[in-house]
């Protein structure tokens, strides 16, 4: 797994769950897809701390690399779990406090705009979520901002962008050409009869564009 500085040689494929989802899913879901995600994101605004860092350590206990695991909004979670990143989210503590603190862990934070990106690499962001790409059903009635405002979004970050909203893997290469270095699925792969096949496929796609990108 890459430490904060690294730059991959493959596309990043983040895992985020949806909130809903029951543990004992989660954990069977996480181990299906683990060949082919880069990272899987406990996100879960109404789980309390305590079961928060619970479920990190089912996470580790069924396999999968703390490396790999992202606790979304709580840093203190993040920190006393041992995970391997924390997300920020709009609602979050802001990267400039953060970044001291969350020394030895990646740091990313999700933002909207170009401008957003700009300033989340310039306090310390190690990535940044830029979203949403495409329509999303988690976003009604607020339509996709694009691949053209994500790809002035990777101009204007210092760091690597991953991109996430309505994104398939039929659109997949289109956001990895548009020069995101990777995408984030919530409802893609949770949705789906078969995770894995699914996960897969979206690796397929990220891989293959990755290396027309050269």
């Amino acid at each position: 797994m890459m430490n904060p500085i690294q730059i991959r040689s493959r596309p990043e494929l983040h895992l985020i769950s949806s909130g809903r989802t029951p543990i004992s899913e989660l954990l069977k879901v996480s181990a299906a897809v683990l060949p082919y995600v880069d990272y899987i994101h406990l996100r879960d605004k109404q789980l309390p701390a305590n079961m928060q860092y619970e479920a990190v350590q089912e996470m580790r206990r069924a396999g999968v690399p703390v490396a790999s695991i992202v606790v979304n909004d709580r840093l203190d979670v993040a920190l006393a779990a041992g995970a391997g990143g924390v997300q920020l989210a709009g609602h979050s503590l802001p990267a400039a406090a953060v970044r001291p603190i969350a020394t030895g862990i990646r740091l990313g934070c999700s933002v909207h705009s170009p401008e957003e990106a700009a300033a989340a690499a310039g306090e310390g962001a190690d990535y940044c979520l830029f979203g949403h790409v495409y329509d999303s059903s988690s976003k009604p009635g607020f339509p996709g901002r694009g691949l053209v405002q994500l790809a002035e979004a990777v101009q204007a970050c210092s760091v690597p962008v991953i991109a996430i909203g309505g994104i398939e893997p039929g659109n997949a290469g289109d956001v990895i050409r548009s020069g995101a270095h990777g995408i984030a699925v919530l409802s893609g792969i949770w949705h789906s009869p078969d995770p894995a096949g699914q996960a897969r496929a979206y690796r397929s796609a990220m891989d293959t564009a990755w290396l027309e990108r050269g």
